[in-house]
């Protein structure tokens, strides 16, 4: 199974090392010296990692065969994708494969169902599950703990306690009646 494990960013110094946005949770096991890489595109790889080292709060990776500015830049927003044994685990229980969670069916507390899980949106900020409703929409669930309460891998399920409004379709419907008929006063008024 492939996961990916970071995107390079922009060339870091004349020397080939490039800043690294790292998608893994385990980067002393996945981007240390040594590893080697597929690519997206998979014409840039694979790429074997030669050094690498932390400056300023960001990871800095240097490739074996980029030895200047050029050959990193040229590397830029390609993605690093690590061959992981589908058996394995993240070492922390808490942790979760992408794989683990795709298809999971999303349920409530008290066990309404949502939809299912069809994909795992990587933010600056927080993952997103993008969770496909009964009825062929979709849903966004902030992956964090306030929301999603439990993750059940044995039962294939991720149970969520949602704010209001996140997947209520008629706060959404309220709401929009809600400005629809002030926007009607509104120019009522302006009319005036």
């Amino acid at each position: 199974m492939q996961l990916v494990v970071a995107r390079i960013g922009r060339a870091h110094g004349i020397k080939g090392e490039v800043t690294v946005e790292v998608r893994t949770d385990e980067p002393e096991l996945r981007l240390g010296p040594g590893a080697v890489l597929a690519t997206d595109p998979a014409g840039a790889g694979p790429l074997t990692i030669a050094a690498g080292r932390v400056h300023s709060g960001r990871l800095l990776l240097r490739f074996e065969g980029v030895a200047d500015r050029n050959a990193a830049e040229a590397l830029r927003n390609t993605l690093l994708i690590a061959a992981v044994d589908p058996e394995e685990l993240p070492e922390d229980p808490e942790e979760y494969y992408d794989h683990q969670l795709m298809d999971l069916d999303v349920v409530l507390a008290d066990g309404t169902e949502i939809g299912r899980i069809t994909e795992i949106s990587h933010l600056p900020s927080q993952d997103l599950f993008i969770v496909e409703r009964p009825d062929g929409s979709e849903v966004m669930i902030p992956f964090v703990e306030e929301i999603v309460a439990e993750i059940d891998l044995e039962e294939q399920r991720a149970v969520i306690t949602p704010p209001p409004g996140l997947i209520d379709d008629t706060q959404a419907e309220i709401a929009s009646a809600r400005d629809s008929s002030e926007s009607a006063r509104d120019s009522s008024e302006e009319g005036s």
